[in-house]
């Protein structure tokens, strides 16, 4: 059980890169924004790689971001690898906040991380793949909403276990 964050953590890093390739720009839910189709699975990825860190390790997460990354360059050429080398960049920061303040407001924690990384990784997406910003709106607004529903649901199963922790096995 204690792997599934990886095995989602990285399927979603491919998930992403496929849609960008795929689907192309979207319509952000709820507004009139734009942005590559990429953004929500790339919304998740920020909260899956903190949970991939606290079952695993920072050794499997960075391997994670690795593979991910990797599997992401077989897709296509300048939008996967655009998207790969923004993903290196905006994980291992969203790491690098994330890791200093886990233990002591876990929930404060992932909130900052997915902000820090999904700012990063859009700029840098962006401008890698189509040398503009245009859709940089489009991109904070979905990853932001990934974020949010994310958090919620992650708040929500901790106050459900803190209520009514699992049986003990033993």
């Amino acid at each position: 059980m204690r792997y599934w964050p990886l095995a989602a953590y990285i399927a979603v890093i491919f998930a992403a890169n496929w849609a960008v390739v795929t689907l192309g720009p979207v319509t952000v839910p709820g507004t009139a924004l734009i942005a590559p189709a990429g953004v929500f699975f790339a919304g998740l990825a920020f909260t899956l790689r903190d949970l991939t860190q606290d079952s695993l390790g920072r050794r499997w997460t960075y391997a994670a971001i690795i593979l991910g990354a990797s599997l992401s360059g077989l897709l296509s050429g300048p939008l996967a690898l655009a998207s790969a080398v923004a993903f290196l960049f905006s994980e291992t920061a969203d790491l690098a906040v994330y890791t200093p303040f886990r233990k002591r407001r876990w929930l404060a924690a992932v909130t900052a991380s997915n902000l820090v990384g999904l700012v990063l990784d859009s700029l840098l997406f962006l401008w890698l793949a189509f040398g503009s910003f245009e859709y940089l709106a489009g991109q904070i607004v979905g990853k932001l909403e990934m974020t949010v529903l994310a958090v919620a649901l992650l708040w929500g199963r901790r106050a459900l276990l803190s209520r009514h922790p699992p049986a003990d096995l033993a």
